[in-house]
């Protein structure tokens, strides 16, 4: 008879995201439905690139058609970026380019009007002059220590002295190609920086599971879903994730997102911050009975995966590996900077937060339900599902009682002081906001309505409660 004090999954109800997690303060958001369409949604970068080539056309009507509207919209889709800060950055780095190209160009435009003869310009020796004078050029944005102008520096001189040497007046188009690219920096950054007012809604925790939810179908994370997730971490949205994956498994898969809070990992047996790559904490089995759980493996010819964090560290212990399973899986992982495999027994060294084996089912299942029986079991928790990289293998991970989610969930609140939570998962019924079809963008759609509603929006219906 199995302990009813113990936390298992069934293996026909196991997902990646097993350990469901409850509302504690906010009725649930309608489900979502599953998106008819598979093309991808035509994204805001997209739309604002089309709004600032329209401005330039329109600036250049204003100005009587004067310049060249071309350079103003290539500068302007050159610096329309997802974010304002890379949007700045690639604006310095065109200003100067052009700023050091055209300097040059109207050097090589002053020998040319004033100490070269008529002619010199169709000649071999001007379009020497012309090569070796990029070496200055290339030369003068190394000093400036801005290098990734470089290549603007040079195309905005070329365009001066290869097209425009023999024109009637080609100090005003120096002029105008200058005015032109800033024209279409400054409408870029306009545009970038162009929102309609939005409320944001910083009393909220937001949590989302990985995998099923978060992830596609391919275990990605959109190009979408990372631009505007980073967006809103940056302008102070309280949004993180609950998983069962490993922080070095979460760092391959959501490394690039800016994180402001630690991120609930290991199934709730830790607390990770992704900044600073600690854990801030851990939820630990007691070490007699990490003992005596590798006795018992021991006892049935299997190995098992104990892991342990030991000065921000997170090392995995190990014996001899048993089956093929376990071989594919340690080369499949041990070349990892964020795993650390050391084949010993470093029981005492850290805090264990939780051991795992895999093993044949027909052979799993026996050790399964012996494990249940152990007089510390009530003390476990225990998860028990198929493996889906290695048919026909059982994955079996034992973590202390307390080391659940829904605990860690409610440490994270403390600490924020946040008393509404909004859940993202895959689960029917176990989370406010239920994600089919792995569609991770509309987590992030969702969220982005829900944090930010327009200012005319009433609260409720945001979050329609």
């Amino acid at each position: 008879m199995k302990s009813m004090t113990i936390e298992t999954l069934a293996a026909k109800t196991i997902s990646n995201e097993p350990i469901p997690m409850r509302n504690n303060g906010m009725r649930g958001l309608a489900e979502m439905r599953p998106a008819l369409c598979k093309f991808p949604h035509i994204g805001k970068r997209i739309l604002k690139s089309a709004v600032g080539v329209g401005l330039c056309y329109l600036v250049y009507l204003l100005r009587g058609k004067q310049g060249i509207v071309f350079y103003s919209q290539l500068s302007g889709l050159w610096c329309m970026q997802p974010y304002i800060r890379n949007g700045m950055k690639m604006a310095v780095q065109r200003t100067i380019g052009t700023l050091v190209g055209a300097a040059y160009g109207l050097l090589v435009i002053l020998l040319d009007l004033f100490a070269l003869p008529l002619v010199f310009r169709e000649d071999i020796c001007y379009f020497f002059l012309v090569a070796v004078m990029i070496i200055p050029i290339l030369y003068t944005t190394v000093l400036l220590k801005k290098k990734n102008a470089s290549y603007f520096s040079t195309v905005v001189f070329l365009s001066i002295v290869v097209n425009h040497i023999g024109d009637q007046n080609p100090l005003l188009f120096v002029f105008n190609r200058v005015l032109d690219t800033m024209i279409g920096i400054v409408l870029a950054m306009l545009v970038n920086m162009c929102r309609i007012p939005r409320k944001k809604r910083k009393d909220i925790l937001f949590i989302s599971g990985v995998d099923d939810t978060l992830l596609d179908g391919k275990e990605e994370l959109s190009d979408f879903s990372r631009i505007e997730l980073n967006r809103m971490l940056g302008d102070g949205a309280n949004f993180t994730v609950s998983t069962m994956r490993t922080s070095a498994s979460v760092i391959d898969a959501l490394g690039d997102i800016q994180w402001n809070l630690p991120l609930i990992i290991m199934d709730g047996a830790a607390l990770y911050d992704m900044k600073e790559q600690r854990y801030l904490k851990t939820v630990p089995l007691d070490r007699d009975f990490v003992k005596d759980l590798r006795t018992f493996f021991v006892g049935h010819g299997m190995n098992c995966f104990v892991n342990i964090v030991i000065d921000e560290i997170l090392v995995i212990a190990y014996q001899e590996l048993k089956n093929e399973a376990e071989k594919k899986l340690f080369h499949d992982l041990r070349r990892s900077p964020y795993r650390n495999y050391v084949k010993a027994d470093l029981d005492q060294a850290g805090d264990v937060v939780y051991l795992m084996a895999i093993e044949k089912k027909e052979k799993m299942d026996a050790v399964y339900d012996e494990l249940l029986r152990l007089p510390f079991a009530g003390a476990l928790k225990v998860l028990y599902y198929p493996s889906t990289n290695y048919p026909g293998y059982m994955y079996l991970k034992i973590y202390d009682k307390m080391a659940t989610r829904e605990h860690m969930a409610m440490y994270l609140r403390e600490k924020t002081g946040l008393r509404k939570t909004l859940t993202f998962g895959s689960i029917q019924g176990k989370y406010d906001i239920v994600v089919k079809n792995n569609d991770g963008n509309q987590v992030v759609r969702t969220l982005e309505r829900v944090y930010e509603p327009y200012f005319w929006e009433r609260e409720d219906k945001a979050l329609r409660v």
